[in-house]
């Protein structure tokens, strides 16, 4: 059995999220470039304008910003079947405050801001498909907020492992602190007492 390309992984999932049909799956699939990435390579740099989405095929990339001491705040991870970007300057097309970084090694398709567009116009269906993407990335957002706000590390940390399990065997601890807001020590001291 060979291994589905990336493309193919894109089909399945507007295939089980939308009701396009073939023929516009084409169109959508289509507009999607494969783009090599590195390992731990930089999609987007704080300062600079998002100009691409990515759908992840595999692996993951996070979103992530970085504070006058420079230290990193992963604020959202994009997995396998997902897509993202810096949303606020991709939307914009204005600097971004963020970074996207892959995690490791990820293999991604990506669209630029206007070839989207393009496709909208072509698509109509897709942009409303699109729309949704955006709705649940603010859904998670507010998520995200409410949690570092009401919880503590160990709840916000319990809370992690029983909804994303996989993250704590994919990702390296230090992206996974960063998520939830807490140093590498303060995670190892949660793993251990359990």
């Amino acid at each position: 059995m060979t291994k589905p390309t990336t493309i193919s992984v894109l089909a399945e999932t507007l295939r089980k999220q939308s009701s396009l049909s073939e023929k516009k799956i084409a169109k959508v699939v289509a507009a999607y470039k494969p783009f090599p990435t590195k390992h731990n390579q930089v999609l987007v740099r704080k300062g600079d304008i998002a100009k691409y989405l990515y759908f992840v095929e595999k692996g993951y990339l996070r979103v992530f910003v970085t504070d006058a001491s420079g230290n990193q705040f992963t604020r959202f991870l994009i997995e396998g079947g997902m897509e993202g970007t810096a949303f606020p300057s991709f939307i914009s097309q204005k600097i971004s405050s963020a970074s996207v970084q892959c995690v490791g090694k990820a293999e991604v398709l990506r669209i630029s801001y206007d070839e989207l567009q393009k496709l909208y116009q072509a698509v109509p269906e897709f942009e409303r498909l699109y729309r949704k993407v955006i709705e649940m990335a603010y859904v998670s957002s507010i998520h995200r907020i409410e949690t570092l706000i009401s919880m503590n590390s160990r709840e916000r940390y319990l809370q992690l492992l029983k909804e994303k399990p996989k993250w704590f065997q994919q990702l390296p601890a230090n992206v996974i602190a960063e998520y939830l807001g807490i140093t590498k020590e303060t995670l190892s001291r949660l793993k251990s007492a359990k």
